[in-house]
């Protein structure tokens, strides 16, 4: 039985080796186990993310301008009736540019557009909804969408990686277990953590004004859905 164990470092560690490019590579040692595991978190956002756009047309720059400014004031309205700070919402882009009709020959000037996109990020989700409400109803935005996202981090990889090192430390037991021996102290461990990329924003289409002032808001009642974070653990420990 003695020499059951340094056959299985071996094998596990001829793995490692052929994924050398996504992990270090470790030195077998006598009497050790050299084990990799996988472990997840699913951690509820605390972060939501309403993006919009302005977009006007009149026939003169100057006219589109002002319009474009109304609404942005209405939008400020829209955020203080809502004890949001106007400052905390940021612009992406403002644009003018003229508008030309190309159905003639020689193409013809009809006016100027103004497009502008904002985004509001959001700590207290319970004023998701009369903002998005409030913003159909105005009638004075395109393209709005709501994500959601974890932007504190630090507390959902550390469950990650505990999660990792629990089956990389449950499949070592395994494997001293097999070969008669018991898993002592961790001699050297490496740890990977990965986010899972954003999902697609829905696109929300502005409902009519007569029926937002009765519906529910498009969030009512739904749970966000969470931000996963995985982690890998290798894990070298000596065997008793």
């Amino acid at each position: 039985m003695q020499k059951l164990i340094p056959v299985f470092v071996f094998s596990m560690l001829m793995a490692t080796v052929a994924n050398a490019q996504e992990h270090p590579t470790v030195t077998a040692q006598p009497n050790t186990v050299y084990v990799g595991a996988d472990g997840k978190y699913d951690a509820n956002p605390d972060t939501a993310a309403i993006d919009f756009e302005i977009s006007v047309q009149e026939e003169n720059s100057g006219a589109a301008y002002a319009r474009a400014s109304k609404s942005a004031e209405q939008i400020r309205d829209i955020l203080r009736s809502n004890g949001v700070d106007p400052k905390s919402a940021q612009v992406g882009y403002f644009a003018i540019q003229p508008v030309y009709d190309y159905k003639s020959p020689k193409r013809k000037l009809v006016g100027y557009r103004v497009n502008s996109n904002v985004s509001v990020k959001l700590k207290d989700f319970t004023k998701i909804g009369p903002i998005l409400q409030q913003l159909a109803t105005a009638d004075i935005t395109d393209n709005q969408q709501l994500s959601y996202t974890l932007e504190n981090r630090d507390a959902a990889k550390s469950k990650a990686v505990e999660d990792a090192y629990r089956h990389a430390r449950d499949s070592a037991e395994a494997v001293a277990k097999a070969g008669g021996k018991a898993v002592g102290e961790l001699i050297y461990a490496s740890v990977d953590t990965f986010e899972n990329p954003e999902p697609v924003r829905p696109m929300l289409m502005a409902a009519p004004r007569m029926a937002t002032a009765a519906a529910p808001a498009p969030t009512a009642e739904f749970t966000p859905q969470t931000v996963s974070i995985t982690a890998h653990v290798n894990a070298l420990f000596q065997l008793k």
